[in-house]
């Protein structure tokens, strides 16, 4: 196998492939994408199946007013469920996906796509778990947004973002992107929070001050 396709053996979920698809799969470089780069928006068709090595990828549900909903990150070994259904099932993109981090992912055309698909059990094992998989995520999402308090998706999603200081270095309007909505929403929580000396509140960052009281909330 060439330098080039070097990248299969490392590949989250595909050190299996059989030896054709990776001979299918070789010649396919990884490209660079940019942090910030947008990867496709609402109507967009899909042209090819993405594999992410290594990165992230966030995918937005943008409403009409602009309003947006994080629907699910694509970390290396997940798919992206808006790209296998636009391919499967020949459907525009719904959302808007954004290089979260600068990353690197191979890019498989829609013709080699749907042969692996045909020949190859391992890569179609590998796309269908991963698609139930991710279905499953988007489902939760759904029922958080549905059933679930903001105040406890908010301490749940600050608790998931912080680091070992206990900073949650996102804005206002990146925490209301995550949970399903509005930065004034979330404004007006986190002031709450620090006004009960759960959190401190500088420009751009969240300080948990209270870790063991944001933790009640998350499980309210």
């Amino acid at each position: 196998m060439g330098e080039s396709s070097n990248w299969i053996l490392q590949a989250t979920g595909l050190t299996a492939l059989e030896p054709a698809a990776q001979r299918e799969l070789s010649g396919l470089g990884p490209v660079v994408i940019p942090k910030g780069h947008v990867l496709f928006r609402p109507g967009d068709r899909a042209q090819g199946f993405v594999l992410v090595l290594s990165g992230r990828i966030d995918v937005h549900l943008v409403g009409p007013a602009g309003r947006e909903l994080l629907l699910y990150s694509v970390q290396p070994g997940e798919t992206c469920v808006q790209t296998t259904l636009g391919i499967l099932g020949e459907e525009d993109y719904s959302g808007e996906a954004v290089a979260g981090t600068d990353v690197s992912a191979v890019i498989v055309p829609r013709e080699r796509f749907f042969g692996l698909m045909e020949h190859s059990p391992t890569f179609r094992q590998f796309v269908f778990r991963a698609f139930a998989q991710r279905m499953q995520g988007v489902t939760n999402l759904l029922e958080q947004v549905a059933f679930v308090k903001i105040e406890t998706r908010l301490a749940a999603a600050m608790l998931d973002l912080m680091d070992e200081n206990g900073v949650v270095g996102e804005t206002h309007q990146a925490l209301a992107t995550r949970i399903g909505t509005s930065r004034e929403v979330v404004s007006r929580r986190l002031d709450d929070l620090r006004q009960r000396g759960i959190v401190d509140l500088t420009r751009g960052e969240v300080h948990v001050a209270d870790r063991s009281a944001l933790v009640s909330l998350a499980h309210m």
